[in-house]
């Protein structure tokens, strides 16, 4: 398959209170386009950080990512925000809904922030709202909706530019089991349906399984991880 992300020898250094802290060290790997990969790691691992160079809501220290061939370091600020917006979806464990509006309304919003007219967004934006379950709640305010609606309306957001690749983190990180897993389930779905790629940081290795494929990042590295005894457990001692 055709790699839609291709990382060479990237690191990411922060500045610490008396050295600098590698976070990410000497990274290579791609992505392939249409993909569904999970990248697991402890808290601090760094996870979040990979997902902003994936998102060019950063960039690293040395090295190069490409999106389909093309540098994202290299990329004006306003090409940035054009490649965020519609390349991109994200889906954050802290939805950044805005309360004051209605579920259709939040799902327009990156487009209305970009120039388009309310009237010409608000049908793909229901479309895409009865897509994710939620045919009875498009005009009910942010405020009123359960955490599973409210991802929901998240999921809704990040796929109204069709965008070709979803950056989710920790998508289901505040969410009872049951929700949870609807919520992965309709991940998944939409992965397969749409076509589009899908990189999804957690902590939930049961989440991580059912990925086509999982990476975990430690000291700074990645590395593959078999988790195919989480989709399969053994059978109970008797």
């Amino acid at each position: 398959m055709t790699a839609i992300y291709e990382f060479s020898r990237v690191s990411r250094l922060f500045a610490g209170p008396s050295e600098q802290l590698e976070i990410l060290r000497d990274l290579s790997f791609s992505v392939a386009s249409g993909e569904a990969l999970a990248i697991v790691g402890a808290s601090g691992s760094g996870k979040s950080t990979l997902l902003h160079l994936m998102g060019a809501l950063d960039s690293p220290t040395s090295g190069t990512i490409l999106f389909d061939g093309k540098d994202l370091a290299g990329m004006s600020p306003k090409e940035r925000a054009h490649f965020r917006n519609r390349e991109l979806g994200f889906v954050f464990q802290f939805h950044h809904l805005l309360p004051e509006f209605s579920a259709e309304e939040n799902v327009a919003m990156p487009r209305l922030i970009a120039g388009e007219s309310l009237a010409a967004i608000l049908p793909q934006a229901r479309e895409l709202l009865e897509r994710v379950g939620l045919t009875g709640r498009m005009q009910a305010k942010i405020a009123t909706l359960s955490g599973g609606e409210r991802q929901r309306v998240a999921i809704a957001r990040a796929l109204l530019a069709r965008p070709r690749v979803v950056l989710a983190d920790e998508p289901t990180g505040n969410l009872d089991a049951a929700t949870g897993t609807q919520i992965e389930d309709l991940l998944l779905e939409l992965n397969r349906e749409l076509g589009t790629t899908l990189v999804i940081v957690t902590h939930n290795l049961q989440l991580a399984a059912r990925m086509d494929r999982c990476l975990e990042l430690a000291q700074g590295a990645l590395r593959p991880l078999d988790l195919a005894y989480e989709k399969s457990p053994p059978p109970a001692m008797s």
